[in-house]
């Protein structure tokens, strides 16, 4: 199938659109009549970009309120088309999109359109180009694409076809059985488009949230194997309205558009055995066991209390790197690297953004693949010059321009802590009872968040979690998990539209996006809190209130009520499992470390959200200098 991207999918000026699709690596481009409007220049100067960028014009889109018009609107239709072919002419450009009408004054029925377009093909043909028919879901009278597709069977001229949109279809939820019986060579296009479930009209629906396959909730996997069953392997190309796109990066959006059609494809692939020349088989998504290391970029002077607050949370120096400024840090199977060194990425990325996660590793069943998977989704490799006799972890480019590595046993890189650091006696005995990381928070701007959902989900084996609104005393924040099935992974996406709450506010003090906070997993969450309390650990405070209610709406005695106020820790339930949860206060840089119990618990502990946000706001404006 040839890939394409409609210029309406970004932001910026047309010619802005271009470079990022070019950018991106498409060969192909749908030019959407307004950009074509507002542009300073000649169609034929827009096709001399479009191939001066390597690109093809392979749609120009949409005609608008053609079929079924009683006249004279009929006759004037039939001149605007021609004036449509004219400048279809001048791009390069040889097939019209006609989408149905939604004019009040249009006419229904089936013949009568077939017979539009049979006379619309008629003079197409005279002119070299051809036209497709979609059906838009809130089409006055033609919104299915079956009937859509009775009218170019009945008009019966070559030069007529069959637009499929993909959001058309799966919003309404209509039957994809009778694609597969549709003949290949009669669908010009296929238009790709995924979308959140949402409980609004068509229209508003189509037109602010639609998103790349991959980022919502339709079946367009579905979608794609009854078109594979026709044999199609035409124009495959994605039309999308999106809000948060329009606010975004041209060429980071053009990226994540050509990222969700590889893996679509991909897909496709795998089920079928369909292979396109132009895709080569993609190594299988990354099978994650859980987090390796999580890595601060610090200064020098930052690592000497960072590391005492390591310390009071019971890990113990169990490295010191061979040649760099670098210790590991451990306690269970968790272990945090502090890099306060003067060279090298870290060094880099702490003078952008301060004390924070510059890194984070990743325990994978193949290290080396999910790096050439990555790079074959347009993600970027990472690699810097290492010491004699050291290793080299593979890495991409994550979130913030922090990095992502990957470390395996089938390569030997679980040995990194063996051939890179020089071990330190440690004594475990001495921790708090910490396990492992139980969850990776990142805070990022609304605009990125389905940027980075594609970019795990395309990447590593993991599922999304329906999107929670979590309310901040600042405003709204939005929060997804994504998760592996046994939950040895998961990562939080949090993102708000208000610059005030705890998330935004992150972001301004990290110069960017990155991790917000870090939730480490016990067995005893009471038994850890009195330990991390006797080493002097400050953990944040949470109101009364919060306790005198949680008496009253849960079956806890007074008793148990009473232990979990004396130690801070949040609750939750879900049937018989339960959840504990306490939080460290605030360290430099907005960074804060959770502890967690789970008890069966599967989730995140959604319900106790605003009431840390609360918190955590409360202290934070209490720290806070007066306003002069």
């Amino acid at each position: 199938m040839r890939t394409a991207i409609a210029t309406v999918c970004l932001s910026g000026t047309l010619s802005e659109k271009i470079e990022a699709i070019a950018a991106a690596r498409f060969k192909g481009v749908e030019i959407f009549e307004n950009d074509l409007l507002s542009f300073n220049g000649t169609p034929a100067d827009v096709r001399r970009m479009v191939e001066g960028h390597g690109l093809e014009t392979i749609t120009f889109q949409p005609f608008r309120d053609f079929e079924g018009m009683p006249e004279p609107q009929r006759s004037k239709v039939f001149a605007r088309a021609e004036r449509k072919f004219d400048v279809m002419q001048e791009l390069g450009c040889d097939l019209l999109m006609v989408c149905s009408n939604v004019s009040p004054d249009s006419l229904g029925g089936i013949e009568r359109a077939a017979a539009d377009f049979r006379e619309l093909g008629e003079r197409a043909e005279k002119r070299g180009v051809r036209v497709a028919f979609e059906a838009l879901s809130w089409g006055r009278h033609i919104h299915d694409y079956r009937d859509a597709w009775e009218v170019v069977r009945r008009a019966d001229h070559p030069a007529v076809g069959l637009v499929l949109d993909s959001f058309h279809i799966l919003a309404r939820g209509t039957d994809l059985a009778a694609i597969r019986s549709i003949p290949a060579d009669k669908i010009f296009l296929v238009q790709m488009a995924d979308a959140p479930r949402l409980a609004m009209d068509y229209l508003s629906w189509s037109r602010h949230y639609r998103c790349f396959p991959g980022q919502g909730d339709l079946l367009v996997d579905e979608f794609m194997l009854a078109l594979n069953a026709t044999g199609f392997n035409g124009l495959l190309s994605l039309e999308i309205f999106n809000d948060r796109f329009r606010a975004g990066s041209a060429r980071s959006v053009a990226v994540d558009g050509h990222r969700s059609l590889i893996v679509m494809l991909d897909e496709l692939r795998r089920r079928t055995g369909t292979a396109s020349p132009d895709l080569p088989a993609l190594p299988p998504k990354a099978i994650c066991s859980g987090v390796e290391f999580v890595e601060f970029a610090i200064d020098e002077r930052g690592a000497v209390e960072f590391e005492r607050t390591l310390g009071r949370l019971g890990f113990r120096k169990a490295g010191i790197h061979r040649s760099k400024a670098v210790t590991r840090w451990r306690q269970g199977g968790i272990n945090i690297v502090v890099n306060a060194d003067k060279e090298g990425f870290a060094h880099s990325f702490n003078i952008t953004h301060g004390t924070a996660v510059c890194a984070l590793a990743l325990r994978v069943d193949d290290a080396p693949g999910a790096v050439d998977r990555a790079v074959a989704l347009l993600d970027q490799p990472f690699q810097q010059p290492v010491g004699p006799g050291e290793m080299t972890i593979p890495a991409v480019r994550g979130l913030g321009g922090s990095l992502l590595y990957f470390v395996d046993n089938k390569t030997g890189l679980d040995r990194l802590w063996d051939v890179d650091f020089q071990a330190v006696d440690t004594d475990d005995a001495a921790g708090a009872g910490l396990k492992a990381v139980d969850h990776v928070s990142q805070s990022m701007h609304y605009e990125e968040v389905l940027t980075w959902l594609l970019f795990y989900t395309s990447l590593l084996e993991v599922r999304k979690t329906p999107v929670q609104a979590v309310i901040d005393p600042g405003g709204v924040v939005q929060s997804q998990a994504i998760e592996t099935a046994d939950g040895a992974l998961r990562f939080i996406l949090n993102a708000s539209q208000s610059q005030r709450t705890l998330s935004s506010r992150f972001l301004n003090d990290l110069f960017g996006s990155g991790v917000q906070h870090i939730a480490l997993s016990t067995d005893d969450i009471f038994a850890t809190v009195e330990q991390l309390r006797a080493n002097g650990v400050d953990l944040l405070p949470i109101p009364d209130n919060y306790y005198d209610d949680l008496e009253v709406r849960t079956d806890l005695s007074a008793d148990e009520v009473a232990r979990l106020r004396a130690c801070h820790i949040l609750y939750d339930r879900e049937g018989a499992a339960e959840y504990f949860q306490v939080y460290t206060g605030t360290l430099e840089g907005g960074f804060f470390f959770e502890i967690v119990e789970r008890r069966g618990y599967q989730g995140y502990g959604a319900t106790n959200a605003p009431i840390r946000l609360a918190s955590q706001t409360l202290l934070t404006s209490m720290a806070a200098p007066p306003e002069m």
